[in-house]
């Protein structure tokens, strides 16, 4: 489970590592917890189509399906796990309208158990460049008729793993975050949803770095998202 990640905000890096710019989104968080705005990114095209410029977007972290009541509902929807994305209710529409997307993060959170407690370990690349992680999003339209943006990533099976092995419970099941290679971007935007699959696995561990980064403050204040309801 992915609760909590550092998101990509500087247009340069959008820019370099995914071809995006960022057309004068306001200002996100410097870091996500569901129900917070967060870029995404998605194209003007949908799924088994031409290929077409990517675009940034701005979503709530957590997917809202439609027939969700409000928008409290992303708070248990921000992952998606794929042996069952195609099968519950809070996802298959997405999975299968093929509105699927890339949630940029420049390292993600998780909870560390070694110690005999849970301590907030944090997750990026060896060489610091961003990743792209496999995700849905939908447009919900909210009770006054506004239109309503959020995804969620996608989470695979990590048991095993060297790196997310170590984190949460020992009893629980080990997941992480589905990472795409740069290369696989646009296959996973555009292709149909048989040829996506094998795109959905463990990162290599030795691509990876975890290190404790302890939770010294309070979560922060939630972004401002009047304007969205």
């Amino acid at each position: 489970m992915c609760a909590n990640y550092e998101p990509v905000l500087r247009p340069e890096r959008l820019k370099q590592f995914f071809d995006v710019e960022d057309a004068g989104l306001d200002p996100c968080p410097t870091e996500t917890w569901p129900g917070y705005l967060a870029p995404f990114i998605g194209t003007q095209s949908g799924a088994g189509t031409t290929p077409s410029r990517r675009d940034l977007r701005l979503g709530l972290y957590g997917l809202i399906p439609h027939w969700a009541k409000g928008v409290q509902q992303g708070r248990h929807t921000y992952n998606a796990r794929t042996e069952t994305v195609d099968q519950l209710s809070s996802f298959k529409y997405a999975w299968k309208a093929g509105q699927r997307c890339i949630v940029p993060i420049e390292s993600y959170y998780d909870p560390c158990w070694e110690s005999g407690t849970a301590v907030r370990w944090q997750v990026r690349r060896r060489d610091r460049s961003p990743l792209g992680v496999a995700g849905l999003w939908n447009s919900w339209r909210a009770p006054d008729g506004q239109e309503v943006l959020s995804f969620t990533m996608l989470t695979v099976n990590a048991d095993g793993h060297g790196v997310m092995g170590r984190m949460h419970r020992p009893e629980d099941e080990k997941r992480m975050v589905a990472i795409l290679a740069s290369d696989e971007y646009d296959q996973w935007l555009h292709a149909k949803p048989g040829q996506i699959k094998a795109l959905l696995r463990c990162w290599p561990a030795e691509d990876l770095v975890a290190e404790a980064a302890p939770l010294v403050r309070r979560q922060p204040q939630e972004a401002k998202q009047q304007g969205l309801f």
